[in-house]
């Protein structure tokens, strides 16, 4: 499609149970395109609305199609985190939050993009919400804990540690920095952790779906995406991106752009 299409970009916070939380808004300028289902992006475990760069801006304008991106709580220029430890149940609790957000702001039509963290909750979220979730990305996704998982997240607290990642991160986070890597860390290499699971939701998400992940992901082996697309029961394409790791959309940012694209034009 056309690049040339107009798009609106604006900002605001939504008030989800007390929590603001940050959200950008991309829609067309075209009033005709009012009726296309709206993208939903959904960052991954240290990322934020800005972290995603123009990839967003290159689905909208190809697609036509209004997009949301927004920052959970405690990322970016979202709320901070509570008080409350993090469980093993936080990514479902952020699908509910997500349906919280999706009928606050009366969106009936969605597609989920999500990275990650936000891959794993695009999933919860289909399964929960099947009237309303028309079709999901998801890259980089995880539905159990693998040792390459584990041994990823040692590897970033070493570099957490020793090189200026904290400095790159508190550009988007903040004085949240510390609390945004440490509640990622410490609850994935939590031992009670390793036994987190989410392949009981797989059978319950009916839209389609393509599950992208990197060949050299440095956090996931195939087998998620093998027990992805087995399991869901809607029609499900596997994308396997040579040349990428765990975030394709920026190591091989034109494939896993051409593939998107391909994916939503068909949902359309």
């Amino acid at each position: 499609m056309s690049l040339s299409l107009s798009m609106r970009h604006s900002t605001r916070f939504l008030n989800i149970h007390g929590v603001s939380l940050y959200a950008a808004f991309l829609e067309p300028e075209d009033a005709s395109q009012a009726l296309y289902p709206t993208i939903v992006f959904l960052h991954d475990s240290l990322g934020c609305t800005d972290l995603w760069r123009d990839f967003p801006q290159k689905i909208a304008e190809q697609t036509h199609c209004p997009v949301l991106i927004y920052d959970r709580q405690g990322y970016g220029r979202s709320d901070a985190f509570g008080p409350e430890a993090r469980t093993q149940r936080y990514m479902e609790t952020e699908a509910e939050i997500l349906g919280e957000i999706l009928k606050s702001l009366g969106l009936e039509q969605v597609i989920l993009f999500g990275h990650s963290d936000g891959g794993s909750i695009a999933l919860m979220a289909a399964a929960k919400f099947p009237a309303v979730i028309k079709g999901i990305i998801t890259e980089g996704a995880h539905v159990f804990v693998e040792d390459i998982t584990l041994q990823g997240i040692r590897t970033a607290v070493s570099l957490y540690a020793t090189t200026n990642l904290k400095e790159k991160l508190s550009r988007y986070h903040g004085e949240k920095t510390e609390a945004v890597f440490h509640a990622w860390a410490n609850t994935w290499l939590k031992p009670e952790y390793r036994s987190w699971n989410i392949e009981h939701f797989l059978p319950q998400v009916l839209c389609p779906s393509l599950i992208i992940q990197g060949v050299n992901d440095e956090y996931g082996s195939e087998k998620q995406v093998n027990a992805i697309v087995g399991s869901v029961k809607g029609p499900s394409l596997k994308y396997m991106v040579n040349g990428a790791a765990h975030t394709p959309h920026k190591e091989s940012s034109q494939d896993t752009l051409d593939k998107t694209l391909t994916f939503i034009h068909s949902l359309l």
